[in-house]
């Protein structure tokens, strides 16, 4: 493989210069914004943990990878950009189902394996009917685990009536939105000569600051709420 094999795949680039996708890298900044949020809630909250820390770095690291994709635009930079995406996903999910359902390490592992398995086989076994459709979403079908995770976690957290349930409806209704604007960034080329792809990443960076103040605001392991009641009465 030729790591530095250009790569023409959204609207916007019209060559191969480094500014040649001006709005879809500079948009990249809502992930650093979204990052600097959840940096300011933690620390306010006195809730700067490692998890949190952990998840507040890879927010901005999405937005530095995606933006050297998005000047660069070359094979080693494509991994550059989606490695954080999916790192942030699954450390999401895994401390999530610390904070938000008081899970242990060992539960927590186990749930989100069989959740994977789960997911990976009901893709593997969906009709191919679907896999022809996936030039006309321009990729975008390769997120659809984690609009299932949304859902998952939106409805089991609505039963348990946690108060974290409403940010992840209000995620999962812009990530809907965001999905739309990268799905249709190639088809509106000729509408639209900058493309749509720069909204995936306002939206983006506004999602990833959405799940980073329900953790934040919401996610408390086992141990620390009865902690942090003792400390609220000293």
């Amino acid at each position: 493989m030729n790591w530095f094999e250009p790569m023409d795949i959204y609207c916007e680039r019209t060559d191969a210069s480094f500014w040649a996708e001006p709005l879809n890298a500079w948009t990249n900044l809502s992930f650093i914004v979204a990052a600097l949020v959840g940096l300011w809630l933690a620390v306010s909250m006195h809730r700067l943990t490692l998890a949190n820390t952990v998840l507040i770095v890879l927010a901005a690291s999405i937005g530095v990878g995606s933006f050297l994709f998005h000047t660069f635009a070359n094979r080693w930079s494509d991994i550059a950009d989606v490695v954080p995406i999916w790192t942030f996903v699954v450390i999401y999910v895994l401390i999530s189902l610390r904070g938000f359902y008081h899970l242990t390490w060992p539960r927590a592992l186990r749930s989100f394996v069989i959740t994977i398995a789960a997911v990976g086989l009901a893709f593997y076994l969906m009709p191919s009917s679907v896999d022809s459709n996936a030039s006309f979403l321009n990729g975008s079908e390769q997120y659809a685990p984690a609009i299932v995770a949304l859902i998952i976690f939106g409805i089991t957290l609505s039963v348990r009536k946690h108060p974290a349930a409403s940010y992840i409806w209000a995620g999962l209704g812009i990530f809907i939105v965001s999905l739309a604007f990268r799905t249709f960034d190639n088809a509106l080329c000729t509408a639209l000569p900058f493309g749509t792809h720069f909204g995936w990443h306002i939206f983006n960076g506004l999602l990833i600051g959405t799940l980073l103040i329900a953790i934040i605001r919401h996610g408390v392991p086992p141990g620390r709420e009865a902690a942090d009641r003792t400390a609220s009465l000293v």
